[in-house]
């Protein structure tokens, strides 16, 4: 019961920093719509919102409903993961300062973002999104929630990352949007 008890306050902290997020995403949006910030992509944006809600209501239904007995192992080295996914995420809103937000808005004018993780990976951010998918669930067992949201992630992200690619090469040359 004690380790239930730990995952659900890590997914409550989980949400948590989500709320952060958001909080800073809303400022970000309309820091970039009042430098003539285009949005694209409205229509995923929805289900993005409720598939990520999703994973931390399944994990925890799932984790309570089913009370796995979760190896020690696997539930530090997805701890660890879910930590490194979370600097992972924060460094990339860090590299990007005002340009970060949770939706798809292309500035004018700006240019590239070659720096911190975009030096290496032309969409870190999802890379933090997949890798805690995983790693959040199976902290305590929730093998059915990392699944399925593995499997519908990997749709969303395949729209989402042709609207952001879209977006981006609408601009002219020596341009670059805001990439969440």
């Amino acid at each position: 019961m004690t380790g239930l008890v730990a995952f659900t306050v890590l997914v409550a902290l989980v949400g948590v920093e989500r709320v952060a997020e958001l909080v800073v995403s809303v400022r970000n949006a309309a820091w970039s719509r009042e430098r003539g910030g285009v949005e694209s992509g409205l229509g995923h944006f929805p289900f993005m919102v409720v598939l990520h809600t999703a994973l931390l209501v399944g994990a925890l239904a799932e984790a309570w409903v089913r009370r796995p007995d979760v190896p020690p192992v696997l539930a530090w080295s997805m701890l660890l993961l879910v930590i490194a996914s979370q600097g992972l995420r924060w460094w990339c809103i860090a590299t990007l300062g005002r340009r970060w937000n949770t939706r798809v808005i292309v500035v004018p004018g700006l240019p590239p973002v070659r720096s911190g993780p975009y030096r290496w990976l032309r969409h870190p951010n999802y890379v933090a999104v997949v890798v805690e998918g995983v790693a959040l669930p199976l902290v305590h067992g929730a093998w059915i929630t990392a699944v399925v949201f593995t499997v519908l992630n990997a749709g969303l992200l395949a729209v989402r990352i042709r609207v952001e690619d879209a977006a981006l090469a609408a601009l002219p040359v020596g341009n670059e949007a805001a990439r969440a």
